[in-house]
């Protein structure tokens, strides 16, 4: 079986653990982007109009001989002066022709079979360095992909700790490229609603215990972390686009073993 480096926090080795079946499967893009759209699909938020908007009212038809439209009308005053059309589109305050219906199915689906196979080719596709280059990530200066660490790593509670070993581990170049060559104003009414500015995301840590790294990186732009048992499609693929530069904690790499049987 294949082995790989683990490396300690100073970036040099500590030993050696066996790389999991899961890295030796071909990536299906498919089935990675099938999957995509199917979460997004469950992460919009419904919306329609009530089911009697626009018809709380009294308005009913006079029917004939009025020399007057039989559009329904509010009821009040009497003749002539009880002119105020309701209930219908084309009347103001009236009910809309084709409303938005929030009972309406947007939610995709995916076979349970499917959706297996594409984490497992998000994953492989995270340690291929074609896919990994593809999608924009600097990883000159990496010592290894898949990248392995020794578990302190999730002991980190400050953030200018984890940037500090960050860089000495080689991803200087990547959460510079994220931080000052990324940030790009959001086309769209987006700019209005509190999201004016957008930035392409980084690097992922996949750790087995939270023990104060979340705190630590979740301020350090483009990162993100992850536990091993929480891993989805979305995280590995942001936007459908397979091949994110992974960091593995060694128990959360140990992790993947149970991913083989599905292989």
């Amino acid at each position: 079986m294949q082995k790989i480096n683990v490396y300690d926090l100073g970036g040099n080795k500590k030993g050696v653990i066996d790389l999991p079946r899961v890295f030796q499967t071909k990536p299906r893009k498919d089935l990675i982007y099938q999957a995509m759209e199917v979460t997004q699909s469950k992460q919009v938020q419904p919306q329609g109009r009530d089911n009697r908007a626009g018809l709380r009212n009294t308005a009913e038809g006079w029917g004939t001989g009025h020399g007057m439209s039989r559009a329904p009308r509010i009821k009040g005053s009497g003749f002539p002066t009880a002119r105020n059309v309701g209930k219908v589109p084309f009347a103001r305050g009236g009910r809309q022709s084709h409303p938005i219906k929030s009972n309406k199915g947007r939610e995709k689906k995916i076979n349970k079979k499917a959706n297996k196979i594409s984490l497992i080719s998000a994953i492989a596709a995270s340690a291929n360095q074609k896919w990994i280059e593809m999608r924009g990530h600097i990883i000159d200066n990496i010592p290894e992909i898949p990248f392995v660490i020794d578990d302190k790593i999730q002991t980190i509670k400050k953030t200018q700790d984890i940037y500090s070993k960050l860089n000495q581990l080689g991803f200087k170049d990547e959460m510079e490229r994220v931080k000052k060559k990324s940030k790009k104003i959001r086309s769209g009414k987006g700019k209005r609603r509190g999201r004016k500015y957008k930035k392409k995301s980084s690097f992922l840590i996949v750790i087995k215990d939270d023990f104060g790294i979340y705190k630590a990186a979740r301020n350090i732009p483009g990162i993100d972390v992850i536990k091993i048992e929480n891993l989805s499609i979305n995280d590995l693929a942001p936007g459908g686009l397979s091949g994110r530069l992974v960091i593995w904690t060694q128990s959360a790499f140990d992790e993947l073993k149970k991913y083989d049987e599905l292989i």
